[in-house]
């Protein structure tokens, strides 16, 4: 028996579907309390009127052998009636009835959570292990591909590769401009496989929302319908998202309250701090020493997760719980390290990696790419004149961001002027006398 089997899937996407947790059943199969789900359902009914139950499943993502004992319940208890019946048990329509509604709205004073049913602690802990980074493997070739194009020394290159497949933090640092949050970001490309991200997760019958449409990037399509069918083999639990593995990045906004569970007083469910969000992928602070908390602050936050890959959190009750803490942190500075943490700190970190200034051919480089996005004639002698008359006679130093920042003020005045952009002496000096401050 199939139903509402959209389309055959192909051979990727039942291969994908594979990496999901296999779909419940039963009430027990999802561990779940039968009453928390029974409050979700008629939280649902009562915000979204009426619906068939096949709506019912794809809005709660459970399965109708979970739905069927649970509208009986609440049938029983006069909470719910069924308005219209067909012969497809699946277009079967559920009403709440009067005190249902009225209980709904009591639900609702305690949560107002009434989107897909969450996970229980104990599956969430499990599947973070089962899909853990320290899985995942950066070879020579994937980290080749990841830069492809790009000018970065090879020995930078070789200590990001060892340092993502240790598993472990990175603290990155060096003067401003020599290109670290550009190498941070591409670290994107070297993050393989998918990995299933819960809706939500329930601790002490409390919601805690994980999966972010903002942050979280599904590999297969949302929403497609559920699909309901005996063999269970095929079939796949929809409270899980299956993603690209996630990178979230945050920089001088970031504050010691961000990275606790953040409570919303007027909704009474959580949003999970970005740390958690990030499991099993990859976590970026930029710009650290630029947060309104003093770094040590921030940094100490870190020392029990870094060390013993769990975190600590709590609910507004005060009960307290441990999550994993499965994510490759790349810290990136400009201050030195010495000013943000000492040295049991750092020891921690496992990799830190300087970027500092180019050579001239690496600026060479940079420059020639550059000039070709903008469409500015490449001229060895205006570079030349770049270098030997504007850095080295000022004494700043050859960073990576310095040549487009150059290169587009050049484009900018030649705009302006109704001119073709070109590296002309005069033009160089206007855009290099523009960039810098002069005391």
């Amino acid at each position: 028996m199939m139903v509402n089997k959209l389309k055959e899937e192909t051979p990727e996407v039942e291969r994908r579907k594979t990496q999901l947790p296999r779909q419940p059943y039963t009430v027990e199969e999802t561990g779940l309390g039968f009453l928390f789900l029974v409050e979700l359902l008629v939280k649902i009914l009562f915000l979204r009127g009426q619906l068939r139950l096949l709506d019912l499943a794809q809005h709660s993502k459970l399965s109708v052998g979970v739905l069927e004992p649970l509208l009986a319940f609440m049938r029983t208890e006069r909470l719910c009636e069924v308005t219209r019946s067909s012969e497809t048990e699946t277009s079967t329509i559920y009403n709440l009835t009067e005190l249902g509604r009225l209980r709904a709205q009591d639900f609702l004073q305690k949560s107002q959570y009434a989107g897909a049913a969450p996970v229980s602690l104990n599956a969430y802990i499990d599947q973070v292990h089962q899909q853990s980074i320290a899985t995942m493997r950066v070879t020579r070739e994937k980290l080749a591909q990841a830069f492809s194009g790009l000018i970065v020394k090879q020995s930078i290159l070789k200590q990001f590769g060892a340092a993502m497949n240790s598993g472990r933090a990175i603290f990155i640092y060096g003067p401003a401009g020599s290109g670290k949050t550009f190498i941070a970001e591409h670290l994107v490309g070297l993050l393989s496989d998918e990995v299933a991200i819960p809706h939500a997760i329930v601790v002490d019958n409390e919601v805690i929302q994980i999966f972010d449409p903002l942050t979280h990037t599904p590999a297969l399509p949302l929403n497609e319908g559920v699909v309901l069918e005996l063999d269970r083999r095929k079939s796949c639990d929809n409270r899980w998202v299956l993603c690209h593995r996630p990178v979230i990045k945050t920089g001088g906004e970031l504050s010691l309250s961000m990275l606790d569970l953040d409570f919303d007083e007027s909704a009474r469910f959580y949003q999970a701090p970005p740390q958690v969000k990030a499991n099993n992928g990859l976590l970026i602070i930029d710009d650290l020493g630029r947060q309104l908390t003093p770094a040590i602050d921030i940094m100490n936050r870190w020392i029990v997760p870094l060390d013993r890959h769990v975190d600590y959190l709590a609910l507004h009750t005060g009960k307290k719980f441990i999550l994993p803490f499965d994510v490759i942190v790349v810290f990136s500075t400009n201050m030195p390290p010495s000013k943000l943490a000492d040295d049991a700190f750092l020891r921690r970190l496992g990799y830190k990696i300087y970027v500092g200034p180019l050579d001239e051919g690496e600026y060479r480089a940079i420059a020639r790419q550059v000039c070709d996005e903008l469409q500015i004639p490449y001229d060895e002698e205006g570079i030349s004149y770049l270098l030997r008359e504007l850095h080295y006679k000022t004494g700043k130093p050859l960073n990576a961001c310095i040549p487009r920042d150059i290169l587009e003020q050049v484009r900018d005045i030649a705009r302006y002027e109704g001119i073709a952009p070109k590296l002309s002496e005069e033009l160089l000096d206007w855009a290099w006398n523009n960039y810098f401050t002069h005391d």
